[in-house]
C-alpha cells in the first residue's frame, strides 16, 4: 500500500509541474485575490510588492483543516493549496509535525499569481490506536511559516490490555524488575501495587501509584522497583499488580529466598545453642535417672 502511495504522490508530483507550468496567462496575471478589482492601481501596485508576506498555505476546497480517516496500518492522503499573489515566483518549503507526513514534493516553486496544489500522504502506522489524533503541515517561504491543522481519525474497536511479564526479584539487593507490556489498541497510562508474602506474614505492602510512563499499542517497558529494605532471612512471595484505565487487572508474581551472611550466622549460632541447650538437658535427664537407680539399689 505503501508503494502504491508512493507511485501516486510521484504521479501527482508530475501533474502538479505541468499544471504549474501550463496555467494559463490570465491565471498568473490575474489580480491578487485580496486586492479588490475595483481598487485603484497604485493600491493594486503596492499590493503586489508586498507580495513575499501575503501567500497562503491551506487545505484544498477551502477547506478550515485537513482531515482524514483510515484505519491503522493505511496511508491517507490530501490536497494542500499554496497560492501566490505576488508579482515574482515564490519557493515553499513543507514539513509536517506530530504525524508522519510525505509530499510529492517538499519544495515547491509557485510562480506569480498562481495556485499550486500539491499532494501529500499521512502513513498511519499499525500501532496507531483508534481514535483523534492531531498533527501540523508547515509551510515555509519568504521569512513566514504558515500551518495547517491536520485532524487524523484511525478506525477501528478501542481495546485496553496491559500484562505484567518477566518478575525478577535481586536477593542481593531487594531490586524487583519486571516488564510492562500493552496488548491493547489504546495509550496506557498505568499504575503498580506490590506486595510481597513472607513465612510470617506480609513484609512489603505498596498500594497502587502512578507510574512516569505511557505506553502505546504494543509497547513494552521494563523498569525497576526499589526495595531498600529486604529481610535479611525469610522466603518470600512477591505479587506485581498493575492496572489501568479501561483494563483489567494484570498480576504477576515470583519467589524469593533471602539469606544474608550475618542472618546466616545468627540463625546457626541460634541452632547451635539450642542443640547445646538439647544436649544438656538429655545428659541431666540421664543422670538423674542413674542416681536414682542407685539409691533403689542401695535402698
Amino acid at each position: 500500500m505503501r508503494t502504491a502511495a508512493r507511485t501516486g504522490l510521484v504521479a501527482a508530483a508530475t501533474a502538479l509541474v505541468g499544471a504549474v507550468a501550463a496555467a494559463p496567462a490570465g491565471a498568473r496575471t490575474a489580480a491578487p485575490a485580496h486586492v479588490p478589482a475595483a481598487a485603484p492601481a497604485h493600491v493594486r501596485a503596492a499590493a503586489s510588492a508586498d507580495a513575499p508576506a501575503s501567500w497562503t498555505a491551506a487545505p484544498a476546497a477551502g477547506r478550515p483543516y485537513a482531515y482524514l480517516e483510515g484505519p491503522a496500518g493505511s496511508v491517507l492522503q490530501d490536497t494542500l493549496s499554496l497560492t501566490n499573489p505576488g508579482a515574482r515566483p515564490l519557493t515553499v518549503r513543507l514539513s509536517g509535525q506530530g504525524a508522519p507526513v510525505s509530499f510529492a514534493a517538499r519544495t515547491v516553486t509557485v510562480p506569480a499569481r498562481t495556485r499550486a496544489d500539491v499532494p501529500f500522504a499521512v502513513t498511519v502506522t499499525a500501532d496507531t490506536p483508534p481514535g483523534e489524533h492531531r498533527g501540523t503541515v508547515r509551510a515555509s517561504a519568504a521569512g513566514r511559516e504558515a500551518r495547517v491543522d491536520l485532524r487524523l481519525r484511525v478506525s477501528g474497536p478501542r481495546l485496553a490490555a496491559l500484562t505484567v511479564e518477566d518478575v525478577h526479584v535481586d536477593t542481593t539487593t531487594g531490586a524487583l524488575r519486571y516488564t510492562l507490556v500493552n496488548r491493547g489498541t489504546t495509550v496506557l497510562a498505568p499504575h503498580l501495587a506490590v506486595r510481597a508474602e513472607g513465612v510470617l506474614g506480609t513484609v512489603l505492602d505498596r498500594p497502587g501509584r502512578p507510574l512516569p510512563l505511557t505506553l502505546r499499542p504494543g509497547q513494552r517497558a521494563t523498569r525497576t522497583e526499589a526495595w531498600p529494605d529486604p529481610p535479611a532471612l525469610d522466603s518470600v512471595t512477591v505479587r506485581l499488580t498493575a492496572t489501568a484505565d479501561g483494563a483489567a487487572p494484570a498480576t504477576a508474581h515470583a519467589e524469593a529466598s533471602f539469606a544474608s551472611g550475618p542472618a546466616l550466622a545468627g540463625a546457626a549460632g541460634l541452632l547451635l545453642l539450642a542443640a547445646g541447650g538439647g544436649g544438656y538437658a538429655v545428659r541431666r535427664r540421664v543422670r538423674s535417672r542413674t542416681q536414682r537407680a542407685t539409691a533403689g539399689v542401695r535402698t
